[in-house]
């Protein structure tokens, strides 16, 4: 038996990670898969960090990545990749977010934004995906779809169609903002290329 396809999911709250997660999650069910997913989102309302799991395969027995087991690590803010760095497994692919959100103590001027973040992820991720994902969400219609953008790369990596993707964004997101998900995933598909 194969081992389990692990994701993990990290940000900052309100960037659509816990959506990103249901939509992989129901994906998973949809191709055939078990699945099992986690969410820690404490002070997510402000602000603070958002960290979501998924776990899909033949038989999954428990939803948790542990340290180096994550074949995937989806970053929805540089930062966040670098604070949850440890979770990749050695092989694992990390697709991050390139823009920068600062946290409070940054954003209150109590400490600098760390100006060596990508040079950092470059040295411990052997697998990585760095793009604008904010511009393409932006380009696709509407900002909130940066989400759907960072899926759209993942899809990229998993064997599982196209369409299926596409099906289930359409049933996971508000109707009025399905063309603007449907495009954002599309030019996160375009954006495949692993450093």
């Amino acid at each position: 038996m194969d081992r389990p396809t692990g994701i993990l999911a990290v940000g900052v709250g309100g960037q659509g990670i816990i959506l990103a997660t249901e939509i992989l999650s129901e994906l998973a069910l949809s191709a055939g898969f078990d699945v099992k997913k986690s969410e820690v989102h404490g002070m997510s309302q402000r602000g603070g960090a958002v960290v979501a799991a998924v776990r899909f395969g033949e038989k999954v027995y428990s939803p948790l990545i542990t340290e180096g087991e994550a074949d995937y690590l989806l970053a929805f803010e540089k930062l966040e990749a670098l604070r949850n760095i440890n979770y990749l497994a050695p092989d694992g692919i990390l697709i991050a977010n390139s823009r920068e959100i600062y946290p409070a103590p940054v954003a209150a001027g109590l400490m600098d934004y760390p100006a060596d973040v990508e040079e950092r992820l470059r040295e411990y991720a052997r697998n990585l995906v760095l793009l604008d994902a904010t511009e393409l969400a932006l380009k696709a219609g509407h900002p909130r779809t940066l989400n759907v953008v960072l899926l759209g790369v993942l899809s990229t990596f998993l064997k599982i169609p196209v369409e299926l993707w596409e099906e289930t964004i359409r049933r996971r997101v508000p109707r009025k903002a399905v063309d603007a998900n449907i495009k954002a995933f599309h030019l996160g598909i375009e954006q495949r290329r692993v450093e």
